[in-house]
This record gives structure tokens, C-alpha cells and sequence, in this order.
């Protein structure tokens, strides 16, 4: 599936859990239902993917966690969240870079409209 409509495939699928569920549930509802929505269309998802860290000369074999993972190449974090802040920017930024994804969506279901709670990285 191309970038582009793999991201709006995620987006739809994110709109039809927030619409469903509405704002002010745990991220672990949201992860887990968005989870499940992404698997019925078709799509390979990860949720909470352990990945290592390396520094010098030590490995961190859990240094972090993706909320979810999709097709390998779509890393997603979810927020629940006022705004977004440049912290929850800078961290889906050094998640795809470590990881060498390519791809991100922050997606905050802290609103009441989801499409107002996405923003889409691209590394190249």
C-alpha cells in the first residue's frame, strides 16, 4: 500500500474510534481499540513495540515503546492530550529516526474532532 493512502486509512480508522468513543478515555482504550479497527482493514499493527536504544558501547533492549506500529513503516503515538506540545513532537521524531521509520502520526483523541488532533511526520 502507498504511504499516502496507508495514512489515510489510519486517519479514517482513528475518526471512526473517536466518533464511536468520543474524548476522555485512557490512551490504552484508544490504543487498543484503534488497534483492532487497523487489523479489520487489513493492516499488520504492533502495539506497545519494545525498541532498543544504543549508546556507545550498551544496548537498552527496551529504551522505549511504540504505542502502535503499522506495516512496519507507520509509527503512531497517541496522545490524550490539551494540545500537542513540542515534547510530544520531538518524541515521535526521535522514535521514527531511532527506529528508521519513515513515517508518524501523533494523534491526540483529546478533542472534539479528531481531524483537529493529527499531525503526519515524513523522514526522508
Amino acid at each position: 500500500m502507498e504511504q499516502n493512502q496507508l495514512t489515510e486509512t489510519i486517519i479514517g480508522c482513528g475518526i471512526r474510534v473517536h466518533k464511536a468513543l468520543g474524548p476522555g478515555m485512557l490512551e490504552s482504550v484508544y490504543r487498543q481499540c484503534l488497534s483492532y479497527e487497523l487489523r479489520k482493514n487489513g493492516l499488520a499493527v504492533e502495539e506497545e513495540k519494545p525498541m532498543p536504544v544504543i549508546y556507545d558501547d550498551i544496548r537498552l533492549n527496551q529504551g522505549y515503546r511504540l504505542d502502535l506500529l503499522v506495516e512496519n513503516t507507520v509509527v503512531i503515538e497517541l496522545k490524550t492530550a490539551e494540545a500537542f506540545t513540542e515534547v510530544h513532537q520531538a518524541q515521535i521524531l526521535t522514535y521514527m529516526r531511532l527506529g528508521g521509520f519513515p513515517l508518524g502520526l501523533l494523534m491526540n483523541f483529546y478533542v472534539s474532532a479528531l481531524k483537529n488532533g493529527i499531525k503526519r511526520f515524513v523522514i526522508n
